[in-house]
């Protein structure tokens, strides 16, 4: 019987910790619900003592999705355990995930613990989380760097105290594919009660072998992949969700499991993604690279013409390429949006919010004749943010024209105050930027600034990413409009929206 491979995806959690790619509340929700549409089978939402807001961005993912188990992380420490076990608390299905460090730098260096104290910590902290749930892993940070000996001792304890699930990681990327599957098939042979835990990885791109080193360890075991969409993460990134899923769901002849994965879901997936946190995905990207299924040879073309498995050994479109579904138009009525919004596993918070996101349906719909399913996800998104912004784009007017010096002048609403400013620039994006800090004089640097289509064709919204730093705060801001300068005001303005936020995130290691 073929075996089920978990997918544990951490986008929300380890992806945010690449640097400028923190997610607001809302943000996190849009991309559960598309994991949950996905059939990810544990979505790990954050770090809930990390900050308020991870808390609450936590505890937003666990009230809003229904079928995937939401994970939240904590320390082997009382009080994030706790706090976790609050922010999961009469939600859905859940999961605690608990570490502690094994390796003997770490041990030394970073927490100052003996081996025993270690293995005591780790007991207790499974302890304090089998009082909130019996859905609980536990990882041994630094495991590739691990003694083989003290790994067995403490992972055997940590089953005997109620862990269901072993996650071994590879945190910083150190070891060979072959070295690490032959770790986890020892662990497995060796720990006399590991036939009562699901054994995962946790695989680290620093030398580009998560992915290898991940499906090492399937072949060797391991039922649990942790992954990111895109590959998104710390330093060098985790091992990429689409390349775990598609390799497994490939080579049937050579694994003995499978994901339940909805692999049309994967493309719109890393799209959303790249847009939320502004990370470009590279053109040669496997799986969703734009140029993942191009042939440019001659002889390529020639071959795939004649006979598609010549040079393609998946299908574009069971990945979703093309997939985006057309649906709605200018005289499409209430009903059929909110009907699609509930297919797209979008739940409005009221039937206000239901009102002004229609609105903006209609306005869009009158600049853009085709609206697609990932316009609504943008369009919810960005009502979402309405409640919380200090800043709004009330106007903007552009002067730009060939030998002529670019000119934006615009009006902007500070807590319902209206100010204007004109400037000229380099460019309209460019004049535009600069009549907003002529307003707000924010001092913040642009570290970023990305432009994708959400859609196909000319008359599609462009979503533009805004990075900015302002001492040791980096935020993203977004925006999506059909006129890019538009989008761009908008995703500057949502960016210094988030710099005024006092809501600060502390590293999960830290």
């Amino acid at each position: 019987m073929q075996e089920h491979l978990i997918i544990f995806d951490t986008t929300l959690r380890d992806g945010e910790q690449s640097p400028g790619a923190s997610m607001t509340k809302e943000e996190k929700v849009r991309i559960a619900w598309q994991l949950e549409q996905m059939g990810v089978d544990v979505i790990e939402a954050g770090f809930p003592a990390a900050s308020n807001g991870d808390f609450e961005a936590v505890r937003a993912v666990a009230e809003s999705v229904k079928e995937s188990i939401v994970c939240g992380l904590a320390r082997a420490i009382e009080a994030d355990i706790r706090r976790t076990g609050d922010a999961l608390d009469n939600t859905g299905p859940s999961r605690i995930h608990t570490f502690i460090a094994t390796s003997p730098i770490h041990m030394k260096n970073k927490l100052r613990m003996s081996p025993e104290q270690v293995i005591e910590q780790a007991v207790k902290a499974i302890k304090w989380a089998s009082e909130y749930t019996d859905n609980i892993e536990f990882s041994p940070e630094d495991a590739g760097r691990s003694e083989i000996d003290f790994l067995c001792r403490i992972i055997e304890k940590v089953i005997e105290a109620g862990a269901k699930t072993i996650n071994i990681p590879d945190t910083v990327g150190y070891t060979m594919p072959e070295q690490f599957g032959k770790l986890i098939r020892t662990l497995r042979e060796r720990i006399p009660n590991s036939d009562r835990a699901v054994f995962s990885v946790h695989c680290h791109n620093d030398l580009g072998l998560a992915v290898a080193n991940s499906l090492s360890a399937v072949l060797n075991g391991a039922r649990q992949v942790e992954c990111t969409i895109n590959g998104l993460g710390e330093r060098a990134g985790n091992a990429s969700l689409e390349e775990i899923v598609m390799a497994v769901r490939t080579r049937q002849d050579y694994f003995t499991c499978d994901t339940k994965i909805n692999t049309k879901h994967i493309v719109p997936a890393s799209k959303l993604v790249s847009g939320i946190t502004g990370f470009p995905v590279q053109p040669n990207k496997a799986i969703v690279g734009a140029n993942a299924f191009a042939h440019e040879s001659g002889i390529h073309q020639d071959g795939v013409l004649k006979h598609r498995e010549t040079y393609e050994i998946m299908r574009a479109e069971d990945v979703g390429w093309g997939a985006n579904k057309l649906l709605l138009g200018k005289h499409s009525g209430r009903n059929a949006f909110r009907s699609r919004l509930k297919e797209l596993g979008i739940e409005l918070d009221s039937e206000e919010v239901l009102n002004n996101t229609f609105m903006r349906f209609k306005e869009l719909a009158d600049k853009k004749h085709e609206i697609f399913d990932e316009d609504l996800q943008a369009l919810v998104s960005d009502e979402a943010l309405v409640p919380q912004e200090r800043y709004r784009l009330l106007s903007l007017k552009i002067r730009c024209e060939t030998g002529e010096t670019p000119y934006a002048c615009i009006v902007i609403s500070d807590h319902g105050n209206e100010m204007q400013a004109e400037s000229d620039g380099s460019g309209p994006v460019d004049a535009t930027f600069c009549a907003i800090e002529k307003l707000l004089r924010s001092g913040a640097q642009l570290q970023l600034f990305s432009v994708n289509n959400i859609t196909s064709g000319t008359d599609a919204q462009g979503e533009v990413t805004v990075r900015l730093q302002k001492s040791d705060r980096i935020v993203n801001g977004h925006g999506a409009d059909t006129d890019i300068v538009v989008a761009s005001a908008k995703a500057y303005l949502s960016a210094l929206n988030k710099l005024h936020s006092k809501l600060e995130r502390a590293h999960p290691q830290v």
